[in-house]
């Protein structure tokens, strides 16, 4: 069982390293973070297509990753 889960976790991360790789950067610099926030939360800047589907799988393979984190911490 324990190795199911860290077998699991591993593809997990290698997933949503990837997916997090593939996606585009808002804005290059300190500026752009913060104008990037701004832009994401008032909704002038709406993901689509790709965009979409990365945001999307990291959020998943995100919550899955923490999930799995915390079965394995509790098995072991």
């Amino acid at each position: 069982m324990v190795t199911l889960i860290n077998t699991l976790l591993i593809i997990d991360t290698i997933v949503m390293i990837a997916l997090i790789v593939l996606q585009s950067g808002t804005s290059a610099g300190l500026s752009g973070a913060i104008s990037g926030g701004a832009e994401q939360l008032f909704g002038k800047r709406k993901a689509r297509g790709m965009d979409l589907f990365l945001h999307r799988g990291t959020i998943v393979t995100a919550v899955i990753f923490f999930i799995l984190a915390f079965i394995s911490a509790y098995i072991v």
